[in-house]
């Protein structure tokens, strides 16, 4: 069975953003970049599944600059067998319609039987791309995995909802997304990084795939949110009830 894992360069979720004078994207020089937390959670998994056996190979992409080569590096690190970069502009890259389509095209084209990936990307929330990628390949879904389990051609997943968690089971080929509670990815030793430099990694463009993508989403500025107040405390219930009507809070 062979899995692909999309890995997303992200700003690293230590560093504090700034947003740039275009008022249109965030600062991005000399900023640590990283791969997107839980995508790198969906890799540790994939990684794992290969050494329990249950995968032959674990295959990661990137849809974005050449940059994100340093991601995939680090993949390959971690245990992925192969790397696939997939350059494309930043608005493509962004766009998680864009993204799912090209995700799709790849698993049709080279006949993966699961497709493993983070729920979300942390530099925009969409959490868009996974259900996007399993409607286009009408492929059974299972969203925030914090458990996975295999057994033939089923998959078991349990998801962390409001009111506890929820077990389902799909059959594959599908696309699971993950969330934090599944693992914790390890540590990647310097001679796995060593090891990983003589990985391949394919370089692939949109008219490879033969695709003329037209970015869904345009981004018109970017704004911090406003600072929070401070609250105020009541020591008299009614003065308290009276502000709460004043204020509406209740509508």
């Amino acid at each position: 069975m062979k899995v692909l894992v999309p890995l997303k360069r992200v700003i690293d979720y230590n560093v504090v953003v700034q947003i740039d004078s275009s008022q249109k994207n965030v600062v991005t020089d000399h900023v640590k970049m990283s791969i997107n937390p839980f995508d790198e959670i969906a890799l540790e998994e994939a990684v794992r599944l290969h050494e329990s056996g249950v995968i032959d190979e674990v295959v990661v992409v990137s849809v974005g600059s050449e940059l994100s080569q340093e991601q995939l590096r680090q993949g390959l690190a971690m245990g992925a067998h192969r790397a696939i970069l997939i350059s494309c502009d930043d608005a493509v890259a962004n766009d998680p319609l864009s993204v799912a389509k090209i995700l799709s095209t790849l698993v049709t084209r080279d006949d993966y039987d699961f497709v493993l990936m983070g729920k979300q990307a942390i530099d925009n929330d969409c959490n868009q791309t996974g259900q996007m990628l399993a409607g286009l390949l009408k492929w059974p879904q299972a969203t925030f995995a914090s458990k996975i389990s295999f057994s033939t051609d089923e998959i078991s997943v349990s998801r962390e909802v409001d009111g506890g968690l929820d077990n389902i089971s799909c059959q594959l080929p599908a696309v699971v997304t993950v969330d934090l509670r599944l693992n914790d990815p390890r540590y990647i030793s310097l001679p796995n990084i060593m090891m990983a430099k003589s990985k391949p990694l394919q370089v692939e463009s949109l008219d490879d795939l033969k695709l003329n993508l037209t970015p869904c989403l345009k981004r018109i500025s970017l704004e911090f949110p406003q600072p929070r107040t401070s609250g105020e405390i009541f020591t008299d219930f009614d003065l308290f009830v009276k502000k709460l009507d004043e204020e509406e809070v209740w509508r």
